[in-house]
């Protein structure tokens, strides 16, 4: 089986392409495809990783708000009716 082929031409006008061109430049000879490949699975890495971090972060807003109002429904039992409807009117304002 013949390996693939990719080629890159960086678009010098760019200054993104720029940068990566000059960091891909720094790299050993016989290092570049390594490198390359490593760079490619890092940024799949990381995508991933920011999703599952996305969710968890979600989650526990979702979760915080349900104990939140629990908790709120906790207090308000010890406190009578006028006083929960001066409260509700301060945060009205």
């Amino acid at each position: 089986m013949r390996r693939p082929v990719f080629s890159f031409r960086p678009n010098m006008d760019n200054p993104k392409h720029r940068q990566a061109w000059e960091i891909l430049q720094s790299v050993p000879e016989g290092q570049k495809n390594q490198f390359v490949v490593s760079a490619i699975l890092k940024s799949r890495e990381g995508e991933y990783l920011e999703q599952v971090i996305r969710r968890a972060v979600r989650e526990e807003m979702r979760n915080g708000a349900s104990l939140q109002e629990q908790e709120m429904g906790k207090v308000s039992e010890g406190i009578p009716e006028q006083m929960m409807g001066f409260l509700e009117q301060l945060g009205g304002m």
